[in-house]
């Protein structure tokens, strides 16, 4: 359950770094108990504080981290609409990282799923708490009083300001949770409204600070030659070249471990007192390199192993039911193979911080999505208790899940503790290609069968993907259930026999997850194989996706000896609806012109996905002239469940779109001899203006279902939707991304 607890105030400053007056209410979200700050009963911790200043000015604390998605804006206005405060009188500060939030792990797509009922109680009991006071004050049955935009207004219509109330409020107990009213969804004042987001002016005039923005009085600056390739270690490296550059003031080696978790990996740190100095220093160390298992690494030939697996060798089964073989020797027979890259995350402010380390401990500032990982990976490399370790959040320029591994927090922790300064480190667009941790290579073969009225009767299904665990676990080379219930697994389809398979697939460089992470492959491949058995059953592609899906009912995958991982939510609460797959599928089709006559060389595809607990389609118009492929439009609908703030989650969805874009026309990283082959923008384009259609639409459907995940869900849909449009214009059927290997894009 939840809890709510009245903090004092020196526990409120030792959490959030700020100072404040008045009024504070602490949330506590069961997770690892900190007695120490809050002495609260074991399984508590700390998630959020409100705090009232006498001058009437709410402060919130958000807890997440924001690298555009909004989140410093959603969450608060939450709390505010419960509060009844008044937006204009509110002020956002970012949590430091404390174990007493709750989760700080801002990825996965949820903050707001795992959070909206939490800032609600949160926003309530505040709000309970004023009109108490304003009835003592009064001498008034509470019941009298009411709170309405930043004031308590008594029946006979007397009001009081909230700053006037902030001292006794403070010490009103605390309501019971289970007695706290809330709103209903006709009184809303911000939640499911666009309420512009609080860092838009800051961002738009350069004021905001970014990780590279940090600056320390003698801050020293730190580039790092990290070793080309997995499992190397360090021969040999020229430290008095690079301490001949001007500036430069010291060589450090930084030893790594394998796996390495989130800790740095093996390097040269050359520190000097100016960024360049730094990277003219490292050029000068000429660094040799021992041989590893991994320096044959070829990424094409080993996705051709993958891919020769797959396509003839059973594999490992994760889910079946009924006859899969005998269904496919009887029915006409469909199969196709699908391969994806490596991917790089390529955010556009590459991973930057700044560490202090002092005889107290050491202070950390980091353009990081986990705070909290950051505290204890920091901790840990420097062999300090967690809460010797302070973490402040910048903004982040993008993050799409590379910031949510802090080994570069943990490299400038280490190299502060060596100069005794503090040392800022600066990844180059080069380190952040090279030394990623990348996304997954994949191979998938499918099967099907089609009986004579273009029924599927069996779906056989194998993948060999190198997993996530390889990041703890050097061993580990198959794909657990927990993974591939990522759209693999996971598959609505109301088919009468139906086998998944695995093969192992050991990985070769650090592995990572990726905005919207496997569902990008399965996504791929699934939403490519539907369309093409659409095509082989002559139907429309859309009106199949929904008779594949089947009736309306709630999944359960169990009886198929399946362990489905629900995104951490129990099925109870967001069970698998495919009444509501079904409906964004049919809520696309009639909000674009669906089966419209086109021209020679253009052609529509569509494709759908349920990730992180929302339902997308999408759906991409596009044209191909010789060997020129252009995306003239692309529409996605999602159904997300409640929505806090519509502007932020078109906004999501758009960039979902576009990041989408990118991966299916031009993403890919090459291994050659074990070293990634790209290395910047040139090599390893996003997309350009030129490249992004004119036309990019996003509908969200109305929903009261509990709210779901947003920044992720639109990717997985788009390379199938653009794939399979292709195939509509040209009849060319293309199965490996990305496009750019068979198209200009």
């Amino acid at each position: 359950m939840t809890v709510l607890e009245k903090i004092s105030r020196r526990d409120f400053l030792k959490a959030t770094g700020v100072s404040s007056s008045g009024l504070l209410i602490g949330a506590a979200l069961p997770t690892t108990l900190r007695a120490d700050v809050l002495q609260r009963p074991s399984g508590d911790a700390l998630n959020l504080f409100v705090s009232l200043r006498e001058d009437g000015t709410v402060e919130i604390i958000a807890h997440r981290s924001e690298m555009g998605t909004g989140i410093r804006t959603s969450l608060p206005q939450v709390v505010a609409d419960e509060m009844e405060a008044d937006w204009d009188r509110v002020t956002v500060i970012q949590g430091l990282a404390s174990a007493d939030y709750g989760s700080q792990n801002t990825d996965g797509s949820r903050s707001v799923r795992n959070f909206y009922t939490v800032m609600r109680q949160m926003g309530a009991a505040a709000r309970s708490m004023l009109e108490s006071s304003a009835a003592q004050r009064w001498d008034v049955p509470v019941s009298e009083c009411r709170a309405s935009n930043h004031r308590v207004v008594h029946s006979d219509g007397r009001s009081i300001g909230f700053g006037e109330l902030a001292t006794s409020a403070a010490e009103q107990p605390l309501p019971a949770l289970d007695s706290l009213p809330l709103k209903s969804a006709a009184d809303f004042r911000y939640i499911g409204k666009d309420v512009p987001s609080v860092d838009l002016a800051d961002m738009t005039t350069g004021a905001t600070t970014y990780g590279v923005d940090v600056a320390l009085p003698g801050m020293l600056y730190a580039s790092i030659e990290r070793r080309p390739v997995m499992g190397t270690s360090i021969e040999s490296f020229s430290a008095d070249a690079a301490k001949k550059v001007r500036g430069v003031v010291a060589v450090e080696v930084i030893k790594g471990t394998d796996p390495n978790g989130f800790k740095p990996i093996e390097g040269v740190a050359v520190i000097a007192d100016k960024t360049w100095s730094a990277i003219k220093g490292r050029q000068a160390l000429a660094a040799t390199w021992t041989d590893s298992a991994h320096n044959s690494h070829s990424a094409d030939v080993y996705l051709d192993e993958l891919m020769d697996a797959v396509s003839s060798k059973p594999g490992v089964v994760a889910r079946e039911r009924g006859d899969v073989d005998a269904a496919l020797a009887a029915g006409k027979r469909v199969s196709a193979s699908y391969r994806t890259p490596y991917l790089a995350h390529a955010s556009m402010e590459p991973p930057m911080a700044t560490a202090y380390v002092t005889e107290q401990g050491c202070e950390v500032w980091a353009c990081t999505q986990t705070p909290q990982a950051t505290q204890q990976t920091v901790a840990e490399v420097l062999g300090l208790a967690p809460e010797k370790v302070t973490v402040n959040v910048t903004l982040l320029g993008g993050g799409f899940g590379r910031k949510s591994k802090p080994d570069f927090s943990a490299e400038a922790a280490l190299l502060s503790r060596a100069v005794g300064k503090p040392v800022q480190v600066v990844w180059t667009r080069e380190d952040d290609i090279r030394h990623d941790y990348f996304h997954s290579c994949c191979a998938q073969h499918y099967e099907a069968s089609i009986d004579e009225s273009g029924a599927v009767t069996g779906w056989l299904a194998r993948q060999a993907t190198p997993p996530i665990d390889t990041t703890w676990d050097a061993s580990a080379d198959l794909m657990s259930d927990g993974s591939l219930s990522q759209t693999f697994g996971s598959i609505p389809f109301a088919i009468p026999n139906l086998r998944l398979e695995g093969h192992r697939a050991p990985a070769h460089a650090r592995i990572g997850w990726l905005r919207s992470v496997y569902n990008i492959p399965f996504g791929f491949g699934v939403g490519s194989f539907v369309d093409e058995l659409a095509h082989a059953a002559d139907k429309d592609p859309a009106a199949f996706w929904i008779e594949l899906i089947g009736e309306d009912r709630l999944l359960d995958f169990a009886p198929e000896g399946f362990e489905f991982s629900n995104y951490g939510k129990p099925l109870s609460e967001y069970p698998y609806d495919t009444a509501r797959f079904k409906g964004v599928i049919r809520e696309l089709t009639e909000t674009i012109p669906w089966g419209e006559s086109l021209p020679a060389g253009q052609g529509w595809g569509i494709a759908a996905a349920r990730s992180f607990l929302s339902y997308v389609a999408v759906a991409c118009k596009v044209s191909v002239e010789g060997d020129q492929l252009k995306v003239l439009e692309m529409h996605s609908v999602i159904d997300a469940g409640l929505v806090v703030n519509p502007d932020r989650v078109h906004a999501q969805m758009e960039g979902a779109m576009i990041f989408g874009l990118s991966l299916a026309l031009m993403g890919e990283i090459t291994f050659e001899g074990g070293e990634p082959q790209q290395s910047n923008f040139h090599d390893y384009p996003v997309a350009r203006i030129n490249q992004v259609p004119r036309v990019i639409r996003n509908t969200i459907t109305a929903s009261d279902a509990p709210p779901a995940g947003v920044g992720e869900p639109g990717v997985p849909p788009v390379a199938p939707a653009i794939a399979n449009a292709v195939f509509a214009a040209t009849g060319k059927r293309h199965r490996t991304l990305p496009l750019n290997k068979a198209y200009r894009v």
